[in-house]
């Protein structure tokens, strides 16, 4: 399965036949960006509100991540024609005849009154035939402009992947570097807590009772795990990217726990001096590379 970026857009515009060579052109738009879960938003002309559940349902299926927004935008050249709600208007015509006769009061009723009543006028007043052919032409329009909203998204989770892979690439060399040096920095490190429980103990002390807790304490700044707890993390995040699918949050995840062994890295080996500070240089080099991972993983599905 390809892995998609939440990064997306599509477009389409298309004219409906409402009869009578009379014609609706409609502008259908697409666009998604990165969010933590499936946060939809659509926009539609009033009169649509069958239409929109019905949209919210087919995203839901064909999305799992993102802020995803979808617009439908009639033509101004469609919207121009003014309309007036026939049942209010009428109830007013009707409540003034109604008072001039039980109040025997003479008095024509005023038009633009009537048309100033809020909800009287109305910038598109369409009919059900018309919104009915609307609905019918957008539910044949949105599945195909979602394929090329996925396709959009598959190219970009393509360009992701690589992006990844070279950050991958530069983290194992990393893991490499502190592998080859760690030999010595065990060595330095034990030559030089030797010396100073020597110092401190004078040599009247045990001395293979000395090495002996010597060795212990080395043990314990030992960072043989965590160079290949890395590397099995590094191993199985390229795993993950070439499965594909949904491995945005498990990626997330994976790259905090290498996040947390490159720190561990660093405090084992701090204040050592010599090949120490070469660790260091890597080890922060690994964050750099792991926090560079997880911005782009930010905009993967």
């Amino acid at each position: 399965m390809p892995i998609y970026s939440m990064t997306g857009f599509a477009r389409a515009q298309r004219r409906v036949s409402l009869g009578d060579k009379e014609q609706l052109s409609y502008t259908l738009t697409i666009k998604s960006v990165n969010h933590r879960f499936l946060d939809l938003q659509l926009r539609l002309p009033p009169g649509l509100d069958a239409l929109e559940m019905e949209l919210r349902k087919l995203l839901k299926e064909n999305l799992v991540r993102g802020h995803v927004e979808l617009a439908l935008s009639l033509d101004r050249s469609a919207q121009q024609r003014a309309g007036y709600n026939r049942e209010l208007v009428g109830a007013y015509l009707d409540a003034f005849s109604t008072a001039s006769r039980e109040y025997s009061l003479a008095g024509e009723p005023d038009l633009n009154a009537a048309l100033r009543l809020p909800g009287a006028l109305q910038a598109d007043n369409r009919g059900d035939e018309e919104l009915t052919a609307l609905a019918e032409s957008v539910r044949v329009e949105v599945p195909p402009l979602l394929e090329q909203l996925k396709i959009m998204r598959a190219r970009e989770g393509e360009a992701l992947v690589a992006v990844l892979h070279a950050t991958l690439d530069r983290l194992g060399e990393a893991t490499d570097g502190v592998a080859g040096v760690r030999p010595e920095i065990e060595q330095r490190y034990q030559e030089r807590l030797t010396q100073r429980l020597l110092a401190a103990t004078g040599p009247e002390f045990n001395h293979q009772r000395l090495l002996e807790e010597v060795a212990v304490l080395v043990d314990r700044s030992d960072i043989s795990e965590e160079i290949s707890r890395m590397s099995t993390h590094i191993g199985h995040f390229r795993d993950l990217l070439a499965a594909g699918g949904e491995v945005g949050k498990k990626l997330d995840f994976l790259l905090q726990e290498m996040n947390r062994e490159a720190n561990t890295m660093l405090s084992k080996t701090s204040g050592l001096g010599g090949k120490g500070t070469r660790i260091t240089e890597l080890g922060l080099a690994m964050k750099a590379e792991i926090e560079k991972a997880r911005e782009q993983i930010q905009n993967v599905e």
